[in-house]
């Protein structure tokens, strides 16, 4: 780990770009974007040099930024897998199945949850709401969503992963959008 951190050219532009959509005397309010920006540059996390730098460069003190960055589960203050795989525990995906699909993802990467794999590729997390209840379970893999997966969706997605593929991302059942699924209203005991 490096002790110091700056923004890249191209992002130092785009952290021009969004400082200059707030007033100067309330530069502060860019460290969401800031936080983003940072964290994609760095490989997915927020390491000590991050946050100072983001402290520095809008006058904030940094146990303010390192507050933000805590308290937001999009961000990540230690190293994550290639592959950040996010489970939503709330109530919806709990009912459609959630604890299956997570403990199959477990036994088939030999992991547990808030571990990232030898291979650096997989790291698992839970989450709260991810936004999309009426196709539980889902899964939220970096930036991409998974949804109405089973137990067989979810290891075959692992696998495409694994081999540089990119999964179809969404629905893994090919609903339109959010539309019913006839003949789907069974709940997971």
């Amino acid at each position: 780990m490096t002790d110091s951190f700056c923004f890249t050219p191209d992002n130092a532009e785009t952290a021009r770009v969004i400082l200059s959509r707030y007033p100067a005397n309330r530069k502060q309010s860019a460290l969401l974007p800031f936080l983003d920006l940072a964290q994609r540059q760095n490989g997915g996390w927020l390491s000590p040099p991050v946050l100072r730098f983001l402290s520095e460069t809008l006058d904030v003190p940094e146990i303010k930024v390192y507050e933000v960055a805590s308290f937001y589960t999009m961000f990540n203050l230690k190293p994550v897998g290639r592959y950040h795989l996010q489970f939503c525990r709330t109530t919806p995906c709990w009912l459609r199945g959630a604890e299956t699909i997570e403990n199959a993802v477990c036994t088939h990467l030999k992991a547990r949850m808030g571990e990232t794999t030898p291979d650096g590729l997989f790291t698992l997390s839970r989450v709260e709401c991810l936004g999309a209840c009426v196709n539980a379970p889902l899964l939220q893999v970096n930036d991409d969503f998974y949804e109405d997966l089973t137990e067989t969706t979810v290891i075959t997605l692992l696998d495409d992963l694994a081999q540089g593929r990119q999964p179809t991302v969404g629905t893994q059942v090919k609903r339109q959008t959010s539309a019913p699924i006839v003949g789907r209203c069974t709940l997971v005991s």
